[in-house]
């Protein structure tokens, strides 16, 4: 019987390279009692984080492991 995680995107998050970035924004929360205000910092690392692995992602689909 296969088991899946229950939040598979959390699976993929901890993969990522922007993992630091995601846990830092998550920890602000939480030391500031959900007030989004006082993270906007921590919000915006991380989604220049994810914009930069895009881009890196896209670039690489035309690459080829045998070229």
């Amino acid at each position: 019987m296969e088991t899946k995680a229950a939040y598979p995107s959390a699976a993929r998050i901890a993969d990522s390279q922007c993992f630091p970035q995601y846990t830092a924004s998550l920890k602000c929360l939480e030391e500031n009692i959900a007030d989004k205000s006082k993270c906007q910092q921590h919000f915006d690392v991380y989604k220049e984080c994810k914009k930069k692995r895009e881009a890196r992602l896209e670039r690489n689909k035309t690459r080829s492991l045998f070229s």
